[in-house]
């Protein structure tokens, strides 16, 4: 294998064309980064991306010069873009790469060798091989075309059988001398890709071919695929191919290859035809006429029809019948009927299940003016969806929310007075399940839900996925515990938004949830609270939380674990409360999922923490908090916004990596991966807080850059840019302030101090810096803070 080394003439240019795939974009870039072979360059062309697409690119030119970036001022589409990008490349062979694909790992080397041993080949086709969300790789069924037996070049005529292969540009490594000879360019328009085929293989001299799967070619459940599409922009198609005869009309030396075009384009108007869904209804009728005049006009002098079906649909268009192709149709959709006649009979069978009241409310008119709350599997009004609710009174108050909870909580009281509630599966419940026009949920609603055109539904999330998510959860069973993922994802295809709060947590949710949905980067409104809550609402929750002003409360907050059963205690709670001394109080709060625990109970009765498992509002807690003691809990990207101290206990990150999946390595160290100090013992936890380390500089610095990633768009106002965009359907705005503009609550020290109840401390010295190494009270320890009077 052979390695170009001059700079200025890489072995490769890999133009890739991107357009809203910021879910799959990392993926790409770094599948040809990491190749082994790295003489090549990238030419990444943003078409106007209307998500943040471009800025991805723009990180990964600022991290490595073999990636240039062109910004293109208006969307021009996949074959113009391509041509901005063909402008650019410097390399011997053009490689193409749509942006939601990948190479697998060798490709490249794997490339230049062949083209080796091949004596540089115009063209060199090899293999891809698509790739499904639920994990499937399939290799392209036409393999077979690319035995590499025989000659290792050949021109098209010895081997026409290639044209069989899909119309495609992104398996083929193109000379750029061949390109810029011929003048090929890209046409607008659907299938692109068509003429620049076709056009190329029959000029080409020489061509190779590579038996080996060099490309995954992801398989999009929705969306990003024009085959997926319905839309009259399908009839491009017959312009695609009045350019590949313009061309054989310009090049009479290629006359032989008319037959043979003539085929594949009525192969490709039949595709367009035959597939459902991608031709308006209205539209076929006049799409099969306009392919019947292309017939006729093009048909070749002894041209002989295909064999079978294929041949008496070539007929039809002969003769321009277009009600005999519809009967045909109509036969074939028969045939597929009853071959699907069992699964008919179980939906059938669910369809009568069904609640024959809720059938006739789904068919009354929706209430324009009704929403739908729920939090939590129908848990008391809580996060995104609560602060969402009461924004929404302020500035949507036409829309009246409804609160969808549990039995045993209707019955309990704890409902906050005048919050219109409906129990779960009641007569009233499935009433406004079927007529609100907006639905609001932290998780999602039960498969039985029936999204209705012109509802609106909005997926709020609650929290940001350092843990895998969504389909990636297939590679950890003890995550998935049996899940059904395409029930799973059969929940998601009802999401009209799906909310964020940074750039990490968009794109996690595009590419573990590929369904179709709009990003809605607003911000968590449940975290407004810590830029609007004051001094004194801060030393309130302190005080009924039985919180003393002059003390040090750090919050333990750890997360479920997937491969245990139950709450297991991960640290010695009476022992740290110990340790840490008398100036510090612990809140411990156990993840939701799990029941009272009666050791916590008899710790607290001990005086040694404050259980506040049950406490309803967790921002309450965090905004009383000192410091957060947490493990892998989303509660941490929550608390950065209070830019107060995070200390990861992380004692079985291996175990947790490998039972669930990481989406980053919290652990590394690195600014914007961990926010603050990491202990992986107890007396490591310990000596954090004696020494100081816990809030000294390099702990601020940390804290910062995770801050500036995580909390990128919590301001203060994103229920208010929520409700505007959803319920009042206006443009996202306001738009989230710099952070340096950001005010947040005041730390817990700070409002005591406001208030007169303590004394903050003087300005450290050098020697106070040298006794904390020592071991005494850090610079943040509440040994340093007085109480006032």
């Amino acid at each position: 294998m052979s390695e170009t080394l001059d700079p200025v003439v890489p072995r490769f240019s890999i133009i890739v064309p991107v357009f809203r795939v910021q879910g799959f974009l990392r993926e790409c870039m770094d599948s040809v980064l990491a190749q082994d072979f790295t003489d090549f360059e990238v030419i990444a062309v943003d078409d106007c991306s209307p998500d943040r697409s471009g800025a991805i690119l723009d990180e990964y030119a600022a991290r490595d010069e073999r990636v240039q970036v062109l910004h293109l001022p208006e969307n021009v589409g996949l074959g113009l873009a391509r041509n901005a990008g063909l402008a650019k490349v410097r390399g011997e062979y053009v490689l193409f790469l749509d942006s939601d694909d990948t190479l697998v790992p060798g490709a490249l080397g794997a490339l230049a060798e062949r083209l080796d041993t091949t004596g540089s080949p115009e063209i060199l086709i090899f293999d891809y091989a698509r790739t499904y969300w639920d994990g499937s790789v399939r290799r392209n069924l036409l393999a077979d075309r690319l035995d590499e037996s025989g000659a290792p070049s050949f021109a098209l005529a010895e081997r026409p059988e290639i044209l069989d292969l899909l119309q495609i540009v992104w398996n083929k490594a193109y000379r750029r001398d061949f390109i810029e000879e011929h003048g090929f360019t890209f046409p607008v328009g659907y299938y692109e890709d068509a003429p620049w085929t076709f056009c190329t293989l029959i000029t080409a001299k020489s061509i190779a071919v590579l038996d080996r799967v060099c490309l995954h070619y992801r398989q999009r459940r929705q969306g990003g695929n024009i085959l997926r599409t319905t839309s009259r922009k399908h009839f491009d198609v017959f312009d695609q191919y009045e350019r590949v005869f313009a061309y054989l009309d310009a090049h009479p030396e290629l006359s032989r290859w008319r037959p043979h075009m003539f085929r594949k384009m009525v192969d490709h108007y039949l595709t367009v035809l035959d597939k459902p869904g991608r031709l308006p209804q209205n539209a076929t009728a006049e799409f099969f006429h306009r392919a019947a005049r292309d017939y006729r006009r093009r048909l070749p002098a002894g041209f002989v029809r295909p064999a079978g079906v294929a041949g008496g649909k070539y007929a039809l268009l002969a003769k321009d019948a277009y009600p005999a192709l519809a009967g045909l149709k109509v036969a074939g959709k028969v045939q597929r009927t009853v071959r699907k006649h069992a699964g008919k009979k179980v939906r059938q069978a669910k369809k009568k299940a069904m609640d024959l009241r809720y059938q006739a409310l789904l068919r009354q008119p929706l209430d324009e003016n009704l929403a739908v709350y729920s939090a939590y599997w129908n848990r008391l009004p809580a996060c995104n969806p609560l602060a969402i609710y009461e924004k929404a009174k302020e500035l949507a108050p036409h829309v009246h929310g409804v609160w969808v909870v549990k039995q045993q909580l209707a019955d309990s009281g704890e409902i906050p007075a005048g919050v219109d509630h409906v129990v779960l599966n009641s007569p009233r419940y499935w009433e406004v399940m079927a007529r609100a026009k907006y639905l609001v949920n932290n998780v999602n609603f039960a498969d039985g839900v029936v999204k209705r055109e012109g509802q609106v539904h909005l997926q709020t999330h609650h929290g940001t996925p350092l843990k895998s998510m969504g389909v990636d959860q297939k590679r950890y069973p003890a995550a998935a515990k049996g899940m059904s993922f395409r029930k799973l994802l059969a929940r998601a295809d009802r999401w009209d938004y799906s909310l964020s709060s940074n750039q990490h947590t968009t794109e996690q949710w595009e590419r573990v949830y590929p369904c179709n949905f709009e990003s809605l980067d607003a911000g968590y409104p449940r975290n407004d609270v810590y830029y609007r809550a004051s001094a004194q609402d801060v030393l309130d929750i302190r005080e009924r939380l039985g919180v003393a002003p002059g003390k040090t409360a750090v919050l333990y907050a750890p997360t479920m674990r997937d491969y245990q059963v139950g709450y297991v205690p991960r640290l010695d709670l009476e022992k740290i409360s110990r340790e840490l001394g008398e100036d510090f109080v612990l809140l411990v709060r156990t993840h939701y999922f799990y029941d009272q625990d009666t050791r916590l109970q008899e710790l607290q009765e001990r005086g040694a923490i404050i259980d506040v498992s049950g406490h309803p509002v967790v921002e309450e807690l965090c905004l009383a908090a000192d410091a957060l003691v947490t493990d892998y809990s989303s509660i941490m990207f929550d608390y950065a916004n209070l830019d107060r101290p995070i200390i990861n206990y992380t004692d079985d990150w291996d175990t947790y990596v490998r039972s669930r999946g990481v989406t980053f390595d919290l652990l590394s160290g690195k600014p914007g991966d961990t926010p603050g100090v990491l202990a992986t013992t107890e007396d490591e936890l310990i000596d954090a807080f004696r020494s100081g380390r816990w809030d000294d500089e390099r702990a601020t610095e940390l804290r910062a850059a995770f801050r500036a990633r995580f909390c990128q768009w919590d301001d203060g106002h994103a229920a208010e840019r929520v409700v505007r965009r959803v319920f009042l359907g206006q443009e996202t705005a306001p738009e989230p302030l710099p952070q340096e503009e950001r005010t947040v609550a005041p730390a817990p020290r700070a409002a005591a101090a406001a208030a007169g109840l303590v004394k903050l401390p003087a300005p450290r010295t050098s020697a106070d810096a040298d006794a904390a190494g020592s071991g005494t009270s850090g610079p943040s320890g509440a040994s340093d803070v007085e109480m006032a009077g």
